[in-house]
């Protein structure tokens, strides 16, 4: 696997950062779903560097221009409900993308400090020799990441992955780099060193889904 991150670079997408983790801006649901937007669509354009690409001759009221355009058929697959934000930035840009969504969440047990990952709904085209993007805001344990994939597997096999991330924990990049194979690619904004003994990002950001959609009622 092939890990870009982009803070590793000084970009307009810090400002985005900043504002995602700032606890005053937090409060205006509608610009942290903004933020997470843009922060996909900068997340997307970076991908784009490495996708296939062939001669394309555009016909304009002028003349003719040779220009070079991606070939790949690309799947975008978002996280419920956390990746619906992240996953409208990567289509504003892939905007002829077929788009895959599942619910992965953490389901607790007696211990509040560990957790499985429950995959309840899938809905998903057929992958097979396909570019699949894999958006989810939080890359914390990694665990959802591998866990969707995996329930991903019988709608065929991609030709090649990319994992797109905002904020992740350096044990969960790890995570995934172990679990996807050499045709693979995690893009993702920032990565901080620590996970709290609930699998949580430090400092991170809190919980993605909660501060873009509201508050929910735990089960």
């Amino acid at each position: 696997m092939q890990i870009h991150n982009l803070s590793n670079t000084n970009s307009i997408l810090n400002s985005f950062i900043a504002e995602i983790r700032d606890v005053t801006v937090q409060k205006d649901r509608m610009r942290f779903r903004r933020n997470i937007e843009r922060i996909g669509e900068v997340l997307g354009f970076e991908m784009s560097k490495t996708l296939n690409y062939s001669e394309h001759i555009v016909e304009t009221p002028l003349g003719s221009k040779k220009t070079s355009v991606y070939q790949n058929e690309i799947v975008l697959c978002s996280i419920l409900r956390a990746g619906v934000p992240l996953h409208n930035g990567l289509l504003n840009y892939f905007d002829d993308a077929e788009n895959a969504f599942i619910s992965a969440y953490r389901h607790h047990k007696q211990n509040p400090e560990s957790f499985e990952i429950i995959v309840e709904y899938l809905a998903c085209p057929d992958l097979e020799g396909k570019t699949l993007v894999l958006a989810d805001p939080m890359l914390a344990t990694g665990q959802s990441m591998v866990a969707t994939y995996e329930a991903l597997k019988p709608f065929g096999t991609p030709k090649e992955i990319h994992l797109v991330s905002v904020i992740g924990a350096q044990a969960g990049v790890d995570y995934v780099k172990n679990h996807f194979g050499n045709n693979s690619h995690l893009w993702i904004a920032t990565v901080d060193k620590e996970l709290n003994d609930k699998g949580y990002i430090v400092p991170g950001l809190g919980d993605a889904g909660d501060l873009a959609f509201g508050d929910k009622l735990q089960q």
